[in-house]
């Protein structure tokens, strides 16, 4: 329970950034277009920064870099809120330090599982479990920001949050597991966890699972100006978040037997599935109930793959793996939200419909090409027990320390 609240509370500056920056960014008297532009810039640097620093937490351990980045990123946050937004040049280069640190918490909460919890099934719970928290987080955190420029103002809400955000990481890494965690020998490769054919065929299908995400969030626009307006937008977005954990909650309350390569592809048809009914965009209520439908299947398909990255993940790799995938997801809702908006302006909400549909097909399509792959994970390289303190000591690739080159 610590490892997961401390968890939460330490993304929540990347959790509210978005929306943080834009209403700081009004307050100031900056535009839309500026408004946007930053939470672009801090979106890119998070995309980047999430698996360089989950390598380096491989190679080094968490609290030697899950602290300093928290530290860092915060205080990257507060040098863009007490400089404001009047020279374009450190607005953008604060915005995207921050992203840049933003500590991997996500990946490295789920390398500590296998460590805290005894079995197999307990393990697949907690990744269950775990993909509903994050969903929770991404409805309160907005909330959050809007409580605190109530309360206090714009700047505030950048300060404050990121002031918790770093006390969050403070909680993770003075634990004794994450203290204790050391990432398995690993071999010495330039591509690190991308040299699994398994993992980059999860991190093609989750792109495009993004990318429906994403382009749901733009689709709802127009249908909710015809159907009531910014409430009725709230109410479809907030039944995704419920779709999602409910269907989580469900899917981590029981044992799944057979391969979780074949499950996967399941749960997406599953989920394709359900984003079909949303094009016949009846009445509000009952679109709320379709948009509660469209979410069941997401956070089953997150923590299943999750189990696929812990497979597939080359030997001493499993935080930066871990990252690519937040990573690809990341940028899939960013690709399905900039494609949905042209599609939505020359074929309105009908057409957007359409689009997550489509993608969630496609996935499955990527799925089912690569089964074979995901069907048979293999550590790449078998290295022999060498010192934590020494993570550059590698030996020959494909030899364990019994055999002789």
């Amino acid at each position: 329970m610590r490892l997961l609240v401390g968890t939460l509370v330490g993304r929540l500056p990347n959790a509210t950034a978005a929306i943080a920056i834009v209403l700081f960014v009004r307050a100031e008297g900056g535009s839309y277009s500026l408004a946007g532009a930053l939470a672009a810039v801090y979106g890119v640097a998070n995309a980047v920064g999430q698996p360089v620093l989950g390598r380096l937490v491989d190679l080094h351990g968490q609290p030697r870099v899950q602290l300093p980045a928290a530290v860092l990123s915060a205080l990257a946050m507060a040098v863009f809120a007490f400089a404001g937004t009047g020279t374009a040049a450190p607005a953008y280069l604060s915005v995207g330090a921050a992203g840049l640190f933003t500590p991997p918490l996500e990946g490295g909460l789920r390398a500590l599982w296998p460590s805290v919890l005894p079995k197999e099934d307990q393990v697949h719970t907690a990744y269950a479990m775990d993909a509903v928290a994050q969903e929770v987080m991404f409805t309160v955190g907005p909330l959050l920001v809007t409580v605190c420029v109530a309360l206090w103002s714009p700047m505030a809400a950048l300060l404050v949050l990121n002031g918790v955000g770093v006390l969050g990481a403070l909680s993770v890494v003075v634990s004794p597991p994450s203290r204790a965690w050391r990432s398995a020998p690993r071999e010495a490769h330039w591509l690190g966890a991308l040299r699994s054919g398994g993992l980059l065929a999860l991190l093609g299908a989750f792109l495009f699972i993004g990318m429906a995400l994403g382009s749901i969030t733009v689709a709802s626009v127009p249908y909710a100006d015809e159907h009531g307006g910014d409430a009725v937008y709230g109410w479809l977005m907030a039944a995704l978040g419920l779709g999602a954990l409910v269907g989580g909650a469900v899917y981590g309350a029981r044992q799944w037997a057979g391969e979780p390569a074949r499950r996967l592809r399941l749960l997406v048809a599953l989920l394709a599935v359900c984003y079909l009914p949303l094009m016949l965009m009846p009445g509000a209520v009952a679109m709320v109930l379709l948009t509660v439908l469209a979410g069941v299947f997401l956070a089953p398909c997150i923590a299943c793959a999750f189990v696929l990255v812990d497979l597939h993940a080359p030997r001493g790799t499993v935080t930066e793996a871990f990252s690519w995938l937040v990573t690809t997801f990341t940028v899939g809702a960013s690709v399905g939200t900039g494609l949905a908006g042209p599609v939505v302006e020359h074929g309105g909400a009908l057409w957007g419909f359409a689009v997550p549909g489509a993608a969630g097909f496609v996935s499955l399509l990527v799925l089912a090409c690569t089964g074979r792959v995901l069907a048979a994970p293999a550590r790449e390289a078998v290295v022999a027990a060498s010192s934590e303190n020494d993570p550059n000591r590698a030996v020959e690739p494909r030899f364990s320390s019994g055999h002789q080159a």
